[in-house]
């Protein structure tokens, strides 16, 4: 079983001293550093010897940035999770254009948490309700203009098909849809909304509507 390294940055020392204890008996969660800021996680032994997922309090009281937050992080090669009361959509958006595999409410059930977490850890992407209302509502998610048969292929691949199914479903060819594949991130980039992995793929295509958010209607 792969064991993952993870951190949390949340200046409230309680939630810090619970999420602890409450990953105390997941194997394969292993929580390495509980902080209060991104400079301190930063110059941690924790931080030395990697560590695969920050999740990341959005409201810290140093003043930092969620912007800068991010940016600091994922230049470790860190996944960030962002870790919210969910009032703000303003930070959530920051969150998002930053590169955040997801949000999650500290309201969540136990339960919630626990998977949430495990599933980022290992790299996946958390679509939340949350997450898209502010998506659907920033004004600065640049479009990227993609044509319909574009849309298609991305829907398609973005949610897990590979190359030679996606031309079986579409009567493409494979290497037509590989260029089509290239052309989607080319105009993802052009906008600033860069898609170099499927991952990334799949986020802009849950935040422009292209595929739905899991679990609803």
């Amino acid at each position: 079983m792969a064991r993952f390294r993870v951190a949390l940055i949340d200046d409230h020392e309680i939630v810090a001293r619970g999420f602890a204890d409450l990953f105390s008996t997941i194997p394969e969660i292993h929580v390495v550093a509980t902080v209060a800021t991104v400079p301190e996680l930063l110059a941690s032994p924790a931080q030395a010897e990697g560590i695969d997922l920050v999740i990341l309090d959005l409201r810290l009281s140093d003043g930092s940035t969620v912007t800068d937050n991010v940016d600091r992080l994922r230049a470790t090669d860190a996944a960030v999770l962002a870790f919210t009361a969910g009032d703000d959509a303003l930070l959530m958006r920051a969150a998002a254009r930053g590169g955040v595999l997801g949000v999650v409410r500290k309201s969540e059930p136990t339960a919630v948490l626990l998977d949430v977490v495990r599933r980022a850890a290992a790299g996946e992407t958390i679509a939340s309700t949350e997450w898209a209302a502010a998506l659907d509502g920033d004004p600065d998610l640049a479009d990227a203009a993609l044509s319909p048969r574009e849309r298609e292929v991305l829907s398609l691949y973005a949610a897990g098909a590979k190359a030679p199914l996606v031309a079986s479903q579409t009567g493409l060819s494979e290497l037509t849809v590989i260029d089509y594949i290239r052309r989607v991130r080319s105009k993802y980039e052009r906008v600033g909304r860069p898609a170099n992995t499927k991952i990334d793929l799949y986020k802009r295509a849950l935040e422009d509507g292209i595929l739905p958010i899991p679990g609803q209607p």
